[in-house]
């Protein structure tokens, strides 16, 4: 069912290589469904409202060319089945009138950089679909309780704002928000009113930007989590594709040279640049509670949300090749030849994309 030969390998080792999709079982079966909300690569096509029967069991995935695919199955024992948007119609041809018009949405969506929750709401948005109500367009709880630690990071400084230096326990938002409700001391109630009054807000507000605080930062923390899962990868990537080098052939062939050459300072600058844009992030949100006020607020809200399509695009993209190429060569090794057809047929499509989505956001921040 994959719509070409020489991308159906990629995706499948890429799209799930980890849990075949589950015939039964209600555990199975969220892990499934948490994976894709999870995941950056991933896009339920449930989030979608479609009239095709069947499609909503399917999903969006990019590819390591990145690529955007519709799994219509993923198997232990058959693999992952795919096909191209443009030729659903061939699998569904008694809903022929339906799947045109579901292919207006799906085509829109599918040129998304990323399928993150995040990127994916900003796109649904675009298209006029409320996101609010989809559980499959929120992080699953699994992950946001593995983003606690990185969480803390931004709500430390709201509660020694309040607070004072006392160190409250805080997992996550929630906590918050129950802790400020009813706060237990009178200098914690004096402090929410002097912040309500710089945020230009009512006292019964607050809960309201709490939970809009940390919207903005969960994703942030979100991305971040994702960003240190993938740099040491690169850098491990980075090594191996340099022992090619010495290669007596590559020696001798000055345009591969060049090329694992470009890959290396494309790959290094992406990772410096993109790790830079959350060095500022931070910076902002401690200018923020250095001087809290509506303006400086918004205006953080509106730089993290703003950078989300062009983050979750790199991080994407970068997640799928480091993907592809521990499932590859989960052990390390691979002759020099092997090594350097994996580079030229799976790395090098789509960098050139990945690379200037990254330079556009570092365009339009300067």
């Amino acid at each position: 069912m994959s719509d070409g030969a020489d991308t159906s390998e990629a995706v499948a080792e890429v799209a799930g290589d980890k849990s075949a999709r589950p015939q039964g079982g209600g555990g199975r079966r969220r892990q499934w469904e948490d994976e894709a909300r999870d995941a950056l690569h991933i896009m339920p096509l449930s989030a979608i409202p479609l009239e095709t029967p069947g499609l909503q069991h399917a999903r969006l995935i990019k590819n390591v060319r990145l690529q955007t695919v519709v799994e219509m199955f993923h198997d232990v024992q058959t693999g992952s089945g795919q096909v191209s948007p443009r030729h659903l119609t061939a699998y569904f041809e008694s809903y022929k009138d339906e799947v045109e018009r579901d292919l207006v949405k799906i085509e829109k969506i599918a040129a998304a950089s990323s399928f993150d929750v995040y990127t994916s709401r900003i796109e649904l948005r675009r298209m006029k679909i409320d996101v609010n109500s989809v559980e499959s367009l929120t992080l699953s709880d699994r992950k946001k309780e593995e983003l606690t630690n990185y969480m803390r990071v931004f709500t430390r400084p709201l509660v020694e704002y309040v607070y004072g230096s006392e160190d409250m326990q805080v997992q996550d938002v929630k906590d918050i928000i129950g802790m400020f409700s009813t706060p237990n001391r009178d200098e914690a109630l004096r402090n929410l009113r002097m912040m309500a009054d710089r945020l230009d807000i009512e006292l019964g507000e607050i809960p309201q930007f709490l939970e809009e605080y940390g919207d903005i930062f969960l994703s942030l923390a979100y991305f971040k989590k994702c960003l240190d899962d993938i740099v040491p990868e690169i850098q491990r990537f980075l090594s191996w594709m340099a022992e090619i080098r010495s290669s007596t052939e590559v020696k001798r062939d000055a345009r591969q040279m060049r090329m694992l050459d470009e890959i290396s300072r494309d790959l290094t600058d992406i990772s410096t640049s993109i790790t830079g844009r959350f060095e500022s992030f931070d910076n902002r949100s401690k200018d923020f509670w250095r001087d809290i006020n509506a303006e400086t607020f918004h205006s953080i809200r509106e730089l993290i949300a703003s950078h989300h399509v062009t983050i979750g695009g790199v991080l994407c993209g970068l997640a799928v090749k480091m993907d592809l190429w521990k499932a590859r060569f989960a052990r390390g090794g691979g002759g020099p030849n092997r090594r350097m057809e994996f580079v030229k047929s799976e790395i090098l499509p789509g960098l050139s994309h990945i690379k200037s989505l990254e330079q556009s956001a570092r365009s339009a921040s300067a």
